[in-house]
């Protein structure tokens, strides 16, 4: 049975935010959803009763450490549009999260700090999205802070990335000389006003070119030789080759002063894509007009206090999704009830009744469900695995009291069943004493805190002895157990891990048994 997609559903778009942390992420998310009238001030994102304050950075320890370390829901209209805005963690331990999310969307903005450039730490972001194809805004933020100057950061993006920087608006100055920006578009120069604290979106002063260049003065006399020069370059917004991945459009601003935020959420709406077909993991293409299909990215627990339950992130990739229609979980073939099925807008919920691709439904307590998941109705479909990467820090995690082994238990599965960490057990231990993998550090304070909070699970964590894992199956785990210095633990699901003392270990092992699968990136 299909589900046509009805001719007067409104357009959607489903968009991520990437950027290094304290480049002003979770700000421009803020402000965009001021601008789009989410919102009324910035600072209160609230759910849909308004009962309570909430942010995209809405748990304890995000509050208290200032940092984004969970990717977050935010779903609105604008201009006709439904827009779904996936904000990120903005810290690189929490990497992972952002590769699961950047399979849900079809386009992501990258913010960049006008004063620091593209850094190391999150290079590999950017990375990713240009590898997956994803067509990437620029949003280069704090223009009102010093900095090297905006022909430096173009040349970064095209060396570091490899797209090709197309300007849609130039500063005019910087720092404290920041005058503004110019519209390449229409000729027209945007005056840099600041909006009382950033709290209300500000109103554009709009200046003749020459105009506002001559009141700029010397700040206007350089902009017009950058500007003559990226007309030389040939440097001018190309929406075939943004769509294609190969070259991205910029614009310059102050997400905390409100500057050029319009600019870049009507750029949302008029330039990134509509959702589009997906592949498919035997190969084929499922097109959005098909049946019912989607895919789990994200599991997270105790989102609401007040619920005490676990939520499944599944991006719609084609059909019509109805609350209450039955659907399958294609790895068992079960069917799965959707009658609590729920709109999301970061930690505000509320039911949807109705959702189309390129939106992101909740749906509640469906225990058998793991991130990579394909949910679907009609013939059966599989979309490709998401990825996870090998850990490299490993702690032991031990029960500190023995009357709260359950809930020691319940905690640690659950982290795991979210990828907060990767939770793996030695044959002889098992779950008393599970060995908890991550990609970076940060990753085990948040478990900690998560398991002595939500969980009443007081845990101690002890530094393992692992060094490196690597992913393999039970005819190589055979040969494994008999090597000196490795060991060969097992994940919940089944999959097998051989774990290194140290790389001097790991690469002679490969040497001595080409023939073992010892895959990094995991599947």
């Amino acid at each position: 049975m299909t589900s046509p997609l009805p001719e007067t559903a409104a357009p959607r778009r489903a968009f991520a935010i990437i950027s290094h942390p304290d480049a002003g992420k979770t700000t421009l998310t803020e402000k965009l959803l001021l601008y789009a009238g989410a919102i009324e001030t910035a600072g209160s994102v609230k759910d849909r009763r308004g009962q309570r304050s909430t942010t995209s950075d809405w748990q304890e320890i995000e509050q208290k450490r200032g940092i984004s370390i969970s990717s977050t829901v935010l779903r609105f209209s604008y201009r006709n549009t439904e827009i779904n805005l996936l904000d990120t963690p903005g810290h690189k331990d929490f990497s992972e999260d952002t590769y699961r999310v950047l399979s849900a969307v079809d386009s992501a903005i990258m913010v960049i700090d006008a004063a620091k450039g593209i850094e190391a730490q999150t290079l590999k972001l950017f990375e990713v999205s240009k590898q997956r194809g994803i067509p990437l805004l620029t949003f280069v933020n704090k223009c009102d802070r010093p900095g090297p100057g905006p022909l430096g950061i173009l040349d970064e993006i095209e060396e570091k990335i490899g797209l090709l920087p197309t300007p849609v608006n130039w500063p005019v100055g910087l720092g404290t000389d920041f005058f503004g920006v110019v519209d390449r578009r229409d000729n027209t120069l945007v005056r840099f006003t600041r909006s009382e604290h950033g709290k209300t979106a500000a109103k554009e002063k709009l200046l003749d070119m020459e105009k506002g260049l001559d009141a700029a003065q010397e700040w206007g006399k350089i902009a017009r030789e950058e500007l003559d020069l990226l007309h030389e370059l040939g440097q001018d917004l190309d929406t075939e080759t943004f769509l294609a991945g190969v070259s991205t459009p910029v614009f310059f601003g102050s997400a905390l002063w409100n500057f050029g935020i319009q600019h870049l959420l009507d750029a949302v709406v008029d330039l990134c894509p509509a959702p589009g077909p997906r592949n498919t993991q035997n190969g084929s293409t499922r097109q959005t007009d098909d049946c019912f299909s989607g895919f789990v990215f994200k599991i997270q627990a105790n989102m609401d206090r007040n619920h005490r339950d676990h939520m499944a992130f599944v991006r719609v990739n084609s059909g019509v999704f109805q609350r209450g229609m039955t659907i399958f979980h294609e790895p068992s073939g079960k069917p799965l009830n959707t009658k609590y099925a729920q709109q999301l807008f970061g930690q505000g919920r509320g039911t949807i009744e109705k959702a189309l691709p390129g939106d992101v439904i909740g749906l509640v307590n469906t225990t058998d469900l793991r991130i990579g998941d394909t949910v679907h109705t009609g013939d059966k479909v599989c979309f490709p695995p998401l990825p996870t990467f090998a850990p490299e820090h490993f702690m032991v995690a031990y029960n500190r009291d023995t009357t709260r082994y359950k809930q020691f238990k319940k905690g640690i599965s659950q982290l795991d069943r979210e990828g907060i960490v990767q939770v793996m057990r030695h044959p002889t231990r098992g779950d008393q004493a599970p060995i908890l993998a991550a990609v970076g550090p940060l990753q085990f304070e948040v478990a900690l805190h998560r398991l002595e909070n939500e969980f009443g699970a007081p845990v101690e964590l002890s530094p393992s002895r692992y060094k490196f894992a690597r992913q393999t199956d039970e005819a190589s785990a055979k040969i494994l157990r008999e090597i000196r210095d490795v060991d060969v633990l097992e994940k919940e699901d089944g999959s097998l891990f051989a774990v290194f003392d140290s790389n001097y270990v790991l690469n002679h092992t490969r040497e001595n048994h080409p023939e073992l699968v010892l895959r990094e990136i995991l599947t």
